[in-house]
């Protein structure tokens, strides 16, 4: 018999043995963290992703419960040159292996490939995208060619003839002390 399984309370552990497979389309305004790093809300934006449940050998040569996670996402982002939009399309293809406690995780995670994740009966499936897709956002966003000449210094080319242009505050006293006889 086939177990119905739910990305929000997954059984890894049986979802590996089964090799099982789930995938969705979620709103983008699902995942909070993620929806708070758009340059703009985006309730139209979709995450969609697929998950295959399988066995795989781990590091330390035991066949380990393991999930592989494929995500993808065009997300409306801030370009650090113009302060506009881009849109980015970030993607992730990534492999986790389930190990049964934390601290086998952390001895495991250092010399392996895959990501290693201690085993939970009731796995945030959901938690993982949101943080798999924070991870794979671009350091400083921006576009190839911005749409609009961005301003690359901090004065304009006629900021020096204004400067020389303004009367100076102590010229009058200047021509006072210039008039004045000896």
């Amino acid at each position: 018999m086939s177990k119905a399984f739910q990305a929000h309370r997954l059984d890894v552990a049986a979802f590996a043995q089964q090799r099982a497979s789930l995938s969705d389309q979620d709103p983008l305004p699902r995942y909070e963290r993620l929806a708070s790093e758009l340059h703009r809300p985006a309730p139209e934006a979709v995450v969609a992703w697929q998950v295959h449940g399988e066995q795989r050998t781990a590091v330390d040569g035991g066949s380990r419960p393991a999930l592989h996670l494929r995500v993808e996402a065009d997300l409306p982002l801030t370009c650090q040159r113009c302060m506009g939009e881009v849109r980015t399309n970030v993607m992730v293809d990534r492999h986790f292996v389930f190990v049964p406690d934390e601290d086998t995780a952390a001895a495991l995670d250092d010399a392996s490939e895959d990501d290693v994740l201690a085993l939970a009966a009731d796995f945030n499936l959901h938690a993982l995208i949101e943080d798999e897709l924070l991870l794979a956002l671009p350091l400083v966003p921006r576009h190839e060619q911005c749409p609009e000449a961005v301003q690359l210094s901090v004065q304009d080319a006629d900021f020096e003839a204004a400067q020389e242009q303004q009367a100076h505050p102590f010229a009058a006293l200047a021509k006072l002390k210039g008039d004045k006889p000896a």
